[in-house]
């Protein structure tokens, strides 16, 4: 870790403001609201830019720089975000995010006539705005508009969607979230406790299950009431916009067809027999007839070094500077702006997470919650690759590309992640081997396949809400156990109280989200062996992660010689899958461990 770092281990928001009551915050609010202001003044009452493409591109123009200077709040609403995922209990935290929320919703019900209105463009006037050599920098934005039209409301009635969106569904979120993030035992917050059902000592993984199936239960009613108010919600968003399937505004929103999507969905469901394999040698290594529900990600192997985040940060650093200098530039500045804050704490939010796709002008953050494990190094190389695609982008693409669909959002994470794995591996002797060989076929099970499943009970619920109306607790969980039994096998024991453990899996919220995690995974593998093959390819890397916005997935991609639309390339990453298993297969046989 650089000199000037050692300390530096919460984020400093110092860019952005100075602290909650900077004045300058009111001062960044009444400039964007002035400036949003002054947009709509000059183009409400206008239609000429939706016929002359000249006019079209002078106010893209200005919409793009005002999204760039200052949004829609001057980024006040990024910065009191922020503060809040590092302390979910402060009352008056809550109180400012609510209040500049209320503040964005508002201007931005005043400005969303300007790109609905663009998108409603008669189809008989949209090849010549298309094919207007000015408009170049916006034309896969103009065409993602265009298709997008379809499911648009009129302006009162996207208002007015826009005003229930957070009480409808935000808030339920937060409430379960929040009550969540408030629970410690024995001083250790629920992030902390939820690390420990991977220790090696079964005493404490079991009691750290106990307590976590404890706190699922006391907050199930809730979770309960949660979800089936923001699936009804969901149900009629997607009436009013037309939509045929739960699925398809995330697929639209993530500019990818669908059918890519089933293929993908369907090539990782035929080879659940691969995730049932894995899970099936793991309790072999460990001796035991079946694992418990909470122990499937249990580590195998003496993997018990710790690594202080100083260490990780060397690890990580090198093998970035060795990709490319530019990937390990960025990733120290991260480590010596104050760009990371690093421990968990009590009313910090858990997991992890890379902040900065709201505007290409703000700095990039990134959360974790480090405790020494090996776990912690690779989660650090994959916030940190999301972070990189965040900076190359802000080098190519102006404010209104600024940005990662989910298809390809979580490619770049798992490259970087993938390739700090490998260097571990090649310093091991085969005992090492063998146990890091197993970690990254867990993640990569835990990627594909449980995320995969995860899809599937998320298409499963939505459809249930559906046709049932309302769905009780019990019912969430038995749908919970039949997805997660699907790819797990009877290696995997669907242990009393493991019904319940969807009420803090965050991602089914963000309905559908999950699916980008395994193509992402597949998609960067391909990558991955074009690197390896040639490291000169690492130059398409990076023109890959600047694309941002400016093209779809699937054209992006396809530049690269990676065909997403067919589903041999699916299968063809599940047969990588398939050969390090049994080449971990093959290692525990001939280390006597099977």
């Amino acid at each position: 870790m650089p000199e000037s770092n050692k300390e530096n281990l919460t984020w400093d928001l110092s860019p952005l403001f100075t602290g909650d009551d900077d004045p300058k915050i009111e001062v960044a609010k009444k400039g964007a609201e002035v400036a949003t202001l002054a947009f709509v003044n000059k183009w409400q009452g206008r239609e000429d830019y939706l016929r002359e493409p000249a006019v079209l591109k002078e106010a893209l123009d200005e919409y793009n720089d005002l999204q760039s200077k200052s949004g829609l709040d001057g980024g006040v609403g990024y910065y009191f975000g922020l503060r809040q995922s590092t302390d979910q209990d402060n009352p008056t935290l809550k109180a400012k995010n609510q209040i500049i929320h209320d503040f964005v919703i508002r201007l931005a019900n005043q400005i969303q006539f300007f790109m609905l209105r663009v998108a409603k463009i008669p189809l008989g006037e949209q090849e010549k705005l298309l094919n207007f050599p000015a408009l170049a920098p916006y034309k896969h934005l103009l065409e993602r508009l265009f298709v997008e039209a379809k499911h648009l409301l009129s302006e009162q009635e996207e208002k007015i969607l826009n005003l229930k969106a957070d009480i409808a569904s935000g808030a339920w979120q937060r409430l379960t979230a929040n009550f969540i993030a408030k629970e410690e035992h024995e001083g250790k917050s629920f992030s902390e406790m939820m690390s420990l059902i991977d220790d090696r000592d079964t005493l404490v993984r079991d009691s750290a299950a106990a307590w976590l199936n404890q706190i699922f239960n006391k907050h199930l009613e809730v979770g309960e009431a949660e979800l089936n108010a923001i699936l009804q919600n969901k149900k009629v968003d997607d009436e009013l916009r037309g939509f045929a399937r739960p699925d398809q505004a995330r697929h639209l929103g993530d500019d990818l067809e669908t059918p890519v999507v089933d293929a993908m969905l369907e090539a990782v469901s035929a080879r659940f027999d691969l995730s049932k394999r894995f899970y099936a040698l793991k309790a072999k290594l460990f001796g035991l007839p079946q694992l418990k529900y909470h122990e499937r990600n249990l580590p195998y192997g003496e993997v018990d070094k710790k690594y202080s985040f100083a260490e990780s940060v060397a690890l990580v650093g090198s093998v970035l500077h060795k990709l490319d200098s530019d990937f390990g530039k960025i990733f120290d500045r991260f480590i010596t702006r104050g760009q990371v804050d690093v421990y968990p704490k009590k009313g910090k939010t858990s997991g992890a997470f890379c902040a900065g796709e709201e505007s290409p002008t703000r700095p990039t953050y990134i959360l974790l919650n480090h405790t020494d494990k090996l776990h912690d190094v690779l989660t650090l190389a994959h916030e940190v690759g999301h972070g990189i695609n965040n900076e190359l982008i802000k080098v190519k693409q102006n404010a209104l590309n600024y940005g990662t669909p989910l298809a390809t959002a979580e490619v770049a994470s798992t490259f970087m992640e993938d390739f700090v794995l490998e260097k571990l591996a090649e310093e091991s002797d085969e005992e090492l081997r063998l146990a890091l060989m197993m970690m990254k076929l867990n993640d990569d099970v835990s990627t594909i396949f449980r995320q995969v499943a995860c899809y599937r009970f998320e298409q499963e619920l939505h459809t249930a809400a559906r046709t049932q109306g309302y769905l009780p607790k019990e019912k969430i969980g038995e749908i919970f156990q039949k997805h997660m039994a699907s790819y797990m096998g009877e290696a995997v024991e669907i242990s009393a109280g493991s019904e319940n453990w969807w009420v803090y899996w965050s991602h089914i919220r963000s309905f559908f989200y999950v699916y980008s995690y395994a193509s992402g995974l597949l998609v960067s593998k391909a990558m991955q062996n074009l690197v390896r093959q040639d490291k000169k390819f690492i130059i398409q890397v990076k023109e890959f992660l600047a694309t941002g916005l400016a093209d779809s997935p699937k054209n992006i991609f396809a530049k690269m010689g990676i065909k997403i639309d067919q589903p041999k390339f699916w299968q063809q990453g599940l047969v990588e899958i398939e050969e390090s298993l049994l080449a971990a297969e093959n290692l525990a046989k001939k280390l006597g461990k099977t």
